[in-house]
Order: C-alpha cells, then sequence, then structure tokens
C-alpha cells in the first residue's frame, strides 16, 4: 500500500530535516572536540601557537599531535615535526589520544587500549598501571607552576611528576624565581655541610699532626701504604721517561721498546705529570688506550653519551656522522645484521677474534669517568686488557652540557625525571646502541650504585623487564635496592620531612645545586679534588683508607655530574626511598618480609627437621610459589652476579641477598655473591685491591653467560680459558667459578665470604 503523495514529500521533508541537524550537531560536535583537542595539544607541546588548521591542529611544527606509550607508565609526546617531549600523566596521554580520534572521525575504542602492567605487593600495594579512568584535566592552559605540581600523595614508591607546559612570560619569571631561590637554599646547605665537614675533620687532623710532630708518618698506617709507595715510584719512573721523550732526549722509538721489552703490548701516548682534568680519554691515553663517543638519543628526546673504549692498535675510531645521534626507536629489527655488517665495532673484526661487549654504568653523582681512574687498575680499561668490548654509559644531563631535541637548560621539563626514567628510557636506548654497533645479541652489563638501581628498577614486571633478553649478566657493584643507616642521620632526615613543595623551593626545579658544577670549573683540579672528598666522605660515610690516596684529587674529577632536583628528591624526599627503605617495595612491605623470616628462623632453629631443606619436592615447591607470589622479576630477568661492602653504610646490600636467598625472586638465577666485610660504598670500585677482589671474579662470570655462539665468534679473556658455559635455569641454586671451570654450589660459602671477603681460586 503507497502513501499519499503529500504525506510522502512531508516525510521526506521530514527526514531531510532531521539529517541537516544531525549533520550540524556532527559538525559542531566535531568543532568542540577540535577546540578541546587544540587547546589539549597547546598545553603539552613545545611552545604556545595561534595557528590551527581546519580540524583543529596546532600548524606549528612544534605542537603536540599524539601521545606514545613507551612503557605502560610512560608516555611521551609527539610533535608535528616528529620531535619527542619527556613523559606526561597518563591521563593527559590518553585524552590528546581521544580527542585526536574524535577529530579525525574514529571511534576511540578502535585505538589499542593503552598497555597495563601492574605488580601487587604483600601489604596490598598496587604497583604499575591498570586499566585508567581519565580525570578531567586541568582546562587553564596558563597554569602556574605551582598549580602544575602534583599531589604530595601519590604513588608511595614512584610519586608524579609535575607536568610544566610551553613557557609564557609568567611562566618563565616563575622559572627564575625557582631557579634563584634553588641557587640560594642550595648554596646554603652546600655551605652548612662544608661546614659540617670541616669540623668533623678537625679531630683527624689533629692526630695526624701530632704524629707528625713524634716524627711518625701517618700514612703508614694504611692498609696498602707499602704498595701504594710501590705505585708511586712506578708511576714517578713513567713520568720521567716520558719527560725525557718530550725534551727529545729519547726517541719516539726508544719509548716505545721500553714498554715492548717489558710484554707490554699498550703504549701510552699521553704521560708526564698529572694535569688532574675532567678528561677520561686521556687518562685511556695514559694506558696505551683510547676512547671515541658517540651520542644516543632516547625514547623521549635526550641526548645522552656513550663511550667506546679501545685499542688503537687493532680498531680505528668511527667518523664523527657514524657516533651521532640517531633515531630515537631502539631495538629495531635486524640491529644484528646491521650491526655485523656495518657497525664500526662490529665490521672491524673477524670471526674468532672479536671481543663481547660490556657496558657499565656509574653511580649517584657521578660519571663513565668513575671507571677510568686508576690507571690500569680502572675496571674500563683492565677489561678491555683482558679481552672485552668495553662501552661506558652516562645518563641523561650528565658531565657536559645537558642535550635535548627540543628542551634548554632553563626549561623544567628538562629537569622532570627520576630514577624510572634513567633505568626505562636511559638504560634501553644505551643498551640498544652497543649492540647495534656490535652485532650481538645480548651484553654484560656492569652497574655501580645508583647503576644498580635503574637497572633494578627497569627489570621489574610492571617497568620494562624486555630488556632481560637483551642482557647475558648483570654485575651490581654495591646494589643499592635498600637503605643502609645512614638514611637516618640528620642532615639527609631534614631533606626527607621537606614537603615536595618545599624540597623545590629549597633546591629548585632545575639541576640539583648546581655550584657544584660552577665550582668544578672554576678551582684547580687539587683543591676542587680535596673539597670534593671532604664533602661527599662526610655526606656518605666514607673513606679513603682502601684507596691510592695519591689518586684521590683524580677521582673526583669525574664528579658531581647534572642531576635534576626531581631525581634527588626520589632518593631523599618524604614520599619515595627514604621514606620507603627500598626501591621496590614499601617500608610496610618490608616489615612483614622481616617477620616472615624470623618466623621461619625460629622454626627452623627449634625444629631443624622441619626446615626446608627436609621438605618433599611438592612442598617445596609450593613454599617457593607463596614465597614467590609477591616477586619484582618475572622469567625475563638475566642472571645476575653481586659484589656487597659488608661496611657500606649507605645501602643494605646483604639484604638485597637476602631476598634471593629465600625464595622471594624465583625467576631470578643469583649466580655469584660475595661480600667483602672491609669494603665501604666505594670500595668495590676504587680499592688498591678492587681487581682482586672484585675485577677477576666480574671477568669470569661475564665470560661463563656467554652463549656458545658468541664465544665461537670472540677472543677468550685473559684467565677464562677453563671457565665452562653456565646453563643454571632460574630458581636454582646460584654458583660461582671453581677451580675447574665447574660450578660449585653456594649454599655454605656465603657465610665464609661475608667473614673474610675470600678471592675466588684461579682456574
Amino acid at each position: 500500500m503507497h502513501e499519499p503523495p503529500n504525506q510522502t514529500s512531508s516525510t521526506r521533508r521530514r527526514t531531510g530535516t532531521k539529517q541537516k541537524e544531525n549533520a550540524l550537531d556532527r559538525t559542531d560536535e566535531k568543532a568542540n572536540y577540535a577546540i578541546q583537542f587544540a587547546q589539549h595539544a597547546e598545553r603539552l607541546g613545545f611552545e604556545r601557537t595561534e595557528d590551527y588548521n581546519e580540524k583543529g591542529e596546532p600548524v606549528h611544527s612544534s605542537a603536540a599531535i599524539e601521545a606514545k606509550f613507551l612503557t605502560p607508565q610512560d608516555p611521551i609526546v609527539l610533535t608535528a615535526d616528529g620531535s619527542r617531549l619527556p613523559a606526561i600523566p597518563v591521563e593527559e596521554a590518553l585524552e590528546l589520544n581521544r580527542l585526536r580520534d574524535k577529530v579525525d572521525g574514529r571511534d576511540p575504542r578502535s585505538r589499542s587500549p593503552a598497555p597495563e602492567a601492574i605488580r601487587i605487593s604483600k601489604d596490598g600495594t598496587i604497583h604499575g598501571t591498570g586499566r585508567h579512568h581519565v580525570s578531567n584535566p586541568s582546562a587553564a592552559s596558563d597554569a602556574s607552576l605551582q598549580d602544575s605540581l602534583p599531589s604530595s600523595r601519590t604513588n608511595p614508591l614512584f610519586p608524579a611528576l609535575p607536568l610544566y607546559g610551553p613557557p609564557t612570560f609568567l611562566r618563565n619569571c616563575q622559572s627564575w624565581s625557582f631557579r634563584i631561590s634553588g641557587s640560594i637554599g642550595s648554596f646554603w646547605f652546600l655551605l652548612i655541610v662544608l661546614l659540617g665537614a670541616l669540623f668533623m675533620s678537625i679531630p683527624a687532623a689533629a692526630e695526624r699532626t701530632w704524629m707528625r710532630i713524634k716524627g711518625e708518618d701517618p700514612a703508614e698506617r694504611r692498609p696498602f701504604f707499602e704498595e701504594e709507595e710501590r705505585r708511586d715510584r712506578e708511576r714517578q719512573k713513567v713520568a720521567a721517561v716520558w719527560a725525557a721523550r718530550q725534551d727529545k732526549q729519547q726517541s719516539t722509538e726508544a719509548f716505545q721498546d721500553r714498554y715492548l721489552a717489558n710484554n707490554d703490548h699498550y703504549v701510552p701516548t699521553e704521560g708526564g705529570e698529572d694535569p688532574l682534568i675532567c678528561d677520561p680519554a686521556y687518562y685511556a691515553r695514559r694506558v696505551g688506550l683510547d676512547m671515541e663517543e658517540y651520542k644516543v638519543q632516547t625514547e623521549d628526546g635526550f641526548i645522552i653519551e656513550l663511550w667506546h673504549v679501545y685499542d688503537p692498535k687493532e680498531y680505528l675510531p668511527a667518523p664523527a656522522e657514524r657516533r651521532a645521534r640517531k633515531t630515537a626507536d631502539i631495538f629495531q629489527e635486524g640491529y644484528m645484521r646491521r650491526g655485523r655488517e656495518h657497525g664500526t665495532a662490529g665490521t672491524q673484526y673477524t670471526d674468532g677474534t672479536r671481543r663481547y661487549p660490556v657496558l657499565l654504568m656509574h653511580g649517584l653523582l657521578q660519571s663513565y669517568g668513575t671507571y677510568c681512574c686508576n690507571d690500569d687498575d680502572s675496571y674500563a680499561f683492565y677489561l678491555v686488557k683482558a679481552g672485552y668490548d668495553v662501552w661506558l654509559g652516562n645518563n641523561r644531563c650528565g658531565l657536559w652540557e645537558p642535550e635535548h631535541v627540543r628542551l634548554q637548560y632553563g626549561d623544567p621539563r628538562m629537569w622532570a625525571w627520576n630514577i624510572r626514567q634513567m633505568g626505562c628510557m636511559d638504560l634501553p636506548a644505551l643498551i640498544s646502541r652497543v649492540l647495534e654497533e656490535t652485532g650481538f645479541e645480548k651484553l654484560g652489563l656492569i652497574c655501580h650504585s645508583q647503576g644498580t638501581t635503574q637497572t633494578l628498577v627497569a627489570l621489574a614486571k610492571e617497568q620494562r623487564p624486555d630488556i632481560g633478553r637483551s642482557i647475558s649478566v648483570f654485575c651490581g657493584l654495591a646494589p643499592a635496592a635498600y637503605s643502609g643507616p645512614l638514611i637516618r642521620k640528620g642532615y639527609f632526615k631534614f631533606m626527607s620531612i621537606l614537603t615536595p613543595s618545599m624540597f623545590r623551593l629549597v633546591f629548585g626545579i632545575h639541576s640539583f645545586i648546581p655550584l657544584m658544577m660552577v665550582m668544578h670549573s672554576l678551582m684547580p683540579g687539587r683543591l676542587y679534588g680535596d673539597i670534593g672528598y671532604l664533602i661527599f666522605s662526610f655526606l656518605f660515610d666514607w673513606t679513603d683508607t682502601r684507596w691510592d690516596r695519591r689518586l684521590r684529587p683524580r677521582l673526583f674529577q669525574m664528579a658531581p655530574v647534572y642531576v635534576s632536583a626531581e631525581s634527588m628528591r626520589w632518593w631523599l624526599g618524604r614520599d619515595c626511598f627514604a621514606k620507603q627503605k627500598c626501591i621496590l617495595s614499601t617500608r610496610r612491605e618490608g616489615e612483614l618480609e622481616d617477620e616472615e623470616d624470623e618466623e621461619e628462623d625460629y622454626f627452623t632453629s627449634q625444629h631443624p627437621e622441619g626446615s626446608t631443606e627436609d621438605l618433599s619436592c611438592h612442598e617445596k615447591d609450593h613454599h617457593h610459589k607463596e614465597r614467590g607470589r609477591y616477586s619484582w622479576y618475572d622469567e625475563k630477568a638475566p642472571p645476575m652476579a653481586f659484589w656487597v661492602g659488608g661496611n657500606d653504610h649507605l645501602v643494605n646490600g646483604r639484604r638485597l641477598l637476602r631476598r634471593f636467598e629465600r625464595g622471594r625472586e624465583p625467576h631470578v638465577n643469583v649466580i655469584f655473591k660475595k661480600v667483602i666485610d672491609t669494603y665501604e660504598h666505594l670500595d668495590v670500585i676504587w680499592a688498591i685491591d678492587a681487581i682482586d677482589k672484585v675485577g677477576r671474579d666480574m671477568k669470569k662470570v661475564i665470560w661463563q653467560t656467554v652463549s656458545a655462539e658468541d664465544k665461537e665468534l670472540c677472543r677468550t679473556p685473559t684467565e677464562c680459558e677453563n671457565i665452562e658455559q653456565w646453563t643454571g635455569d632460574a630458581g636454582t641454586d646460584s654458583t660461582i667459578v671453581g677451580r675447574s671451570g665447574k660450578g660449585e654450589t653456594e649454599k655454605g660459602k656465603m657465610e665464609k665470604q661475608k667473614e673474610d671477603g675470600a678471592d675466588l681460586p684461579e682456574p
């Protein structure tokens, strides 16, 4: 049955009107989304712009267009010109992408959801990110810096970082006010620390003076006095030979013959009196090696330094364009093949003579130069001469001028980062570049102090555990996972009681105590080294007792470095490490674990037949699963080895070893562990006997974990000829390298190592 003609035309008119209204509504809705997107993109972009296209997209090349999730907790900003800006809050990233989809006419639900990664602690704390509900972001694009600061009550381990928008006149004024207040506060803090250090040094100085009055040499009390004197005489002889060469009293050939006669393959190309300069490459040339610098771009746009230590007799340095920064994307497909065919280090060696790559990462307020200060006993030089391909990494901002693809020193966004960004962005970028240049699938990773922290954080299953597949073994020196008793000192307590706002007022929102860098550039090397030792030994409660005292001024030429105030707030502020006493567990969880261990120890002491040693396989499996429910790491974690200072007051390495021994990390295989009772925090890298107590072990452990395929490609390091391939599975007993090269079970030997710090037997 057909509708009457007049009714049909009326229906059509109503339908057409409705369609037009819907189209107008959609247009209005889209225009509204475009306005919202433009406002949001402006808040997250590099700088403000007034130019937008018909879609509401900013025309300016540095405007924000999308958020990219690098990790579940680290969305970065992509700009129109392809640049990247540092990580922003997850809610802001989700809102930016939602509005972008609305403007483009896409259903936001069609976009791949933000990745999820969570870890539940024993005390019920949820770490990481789950499904997010977008909050209403601040609509004010000109919010003050104070309003940009996050709440002081956030994640107990990694509080949210401040969100600083693009600069305006008002924001620049506020930023300068923070820089001024931070400079003043830092000056007074540093002055008080210096005065305190001078005051506390009076008794020791008086004792040394009294000994000299009596005709005694205070240095004779030092445990390595004779070795220090022997090394000093040897350095003087070498300096005299170098001076004679410079005066042309000795030919270059005669100078080289002196070393070749002693079967020394490595002939120095620098020498003479130590000028005490901040140049690790200079000290490499003093021992017959050299270094080249690579620039590495992190995924959030920072430009960091990677240094390659090499033997100039067998390796030609890469051209400058080859060492320049590359794309920010890491672990790109085919990187091993490209490394073998085009990588600078990968193409200069033939199969069978290649060097296995090792990356070294430094500690807090230090730089890559930490591993280059002790002449031939520097780990960097020792490992090269042993046969490894050594690379030294710096973290963001680092020793020299801080660099970013977009941001400048004065921009507070340049400094909105802490240990998570160092671990989840800096470390993967460095590992990726080393593997790309060398053509290997994995590398050995050696870290000291803060370097161990960023690695342990990055490997956590809610952070960036995939990088564990690129590490053959992680060697941790003075691992900083749990705080030591030093955290209770008054000056650290003062920093821990400051609210986030007060902390930023006292120490600023840029670099932490930039006055230290100014002093470094103005003061003579020896004076700066003496003051640096005085201040840091007072703060961190270590001494130079086991170091070569005549090299001490050199050790402090490579520190301190640029560190963000936010990073130091993570270490010492009221919300984070200083409060929780751990990098990946809350304080309450630590207390629960202590109670659990005490109960187990009591039960074992009262009923030795009921200890875990006598449990059935099924019961043991259940016991380990129960303990491992709240583990930090999953099956991607690499094998680990640890060297702990028994006299280290800054961090508690024994507590970390206990975590592994008690089965709380069933996926982690600790293949080596050693406690050296007499060692303090820096002794593991600078002690005169560090090569004997740490270096030789480390060299063997690295080779023990190299795959059989890579061993076929590489030369065998010295003293590693009889080391067999490690084939342990996660959760098995840890092993150490024995005399025959076979693994010996570690159980039962740990206590002896705690008592005497015994060395490994030679193969």
